[in-house]
């Protein structure tokens, strides 16, 4: 694994030259809206049955006035707003500014949402939101890339309300004894540079299983192609 990660690092050397002298960053992250604006759709496609499963529940998790409250971490582009429910009262965050023209793009397409807040700050530092104010928190393809799991799923925790649902939809590390895993490892060191920040080998189920949460529903799925090491995935919710 070592000497394969060595020659993918030596064949993307101007780019790693370009990432330790802190120019890539700053670069790519204006790009990278742009490229996920392209991409996400095609994602959708793929898991669009998997996404309308999931989000089928989330009135459920109304408080008394019967509105949803629903703050989505990382919301991107904004790729899952057709699967949220009418009148849904929603609070957007992401660290990347760039983002805002897909983000309200993807709104006016979807008018049948109501915007209250647009956040940039990370998932590790929610401190504009109040705790205890939000029905639920939607995740998706967002914690391979924090810096800490563990916070953001603390800070998930503190703006949920008691009886609120944490939704995910996480690509993540294989089976160990996997070749899947194996060119995960490989590929780890430099898939960052194209993914902004995100990390291919995250063991976010375990991360969950240690959050306190009440009750934790989460099943594995693969996404086509099988081969890719973006492929394994865990599915959906936590109640606080």
């Amino acid at each position: 694994v070592s000497f394969l990660q060595r020659c993918v690092q030596l064949l993307l050397f101007p780019i790693h030259l370009l990432a330790c002298l802190g120019l890539w960053d700053s670069f790519y992250k204006k790009v990278f809206p742009y490229i996920m604006a392209k991409v996400a759709p095609i994602y959708n496609r793929k898991v669009y049955k998997q996404k309308q499963e999931l989000f089928s529940n989330l009135r459920k998790f109304a408080g008394p006035s019967g509105q949803l409250t629903l703050l989505e971490i990382g919301t991107g582009t904004g790729t899952n707003f057709q699967f949220y429910p009418p009148g849904c009262r929603l609070t957007c965050t992401d660290p990347n500014p760039n983002f805002r023209k897909f983000l309200l793009k993807s709104l006016s397409e979807n008018q049948h949402l109501k915007l209250e807040r647009l956040v940039v700050a990370s998932g590790e530092e929610l401190h504009q939101i109040p705790d205890g104010t939000v029905d639920v928190v939607v995740c998706t393809l967002v914690l391979c890339s924090v810096t800490s799991i563990k916070k953001v799923l603390t800070e998930v925790l503190r703006v949920l309300r008691l009886g609120g649902a944490f939704y995910f939809l996480e690509h993540v590390a294989a089976d160990h004894s996997s070749w899947s895993y194996f060119w995960q490892k490989v590929c780890d060191p430099v898939w960052k540079y194209f993914g902004d920040g995100c990390s291919l080998s995250r063991e976010t189920q375990k991360e969950l299983e240690k959050t306190n949460f009440s009750e934790l529903n989460l099943r594995r799925i693969h996404i086509t192609p099988y081969w890719t090491p973006t492929s394994p995935h865990i599915i959906g919710y936590a109640v606080k």
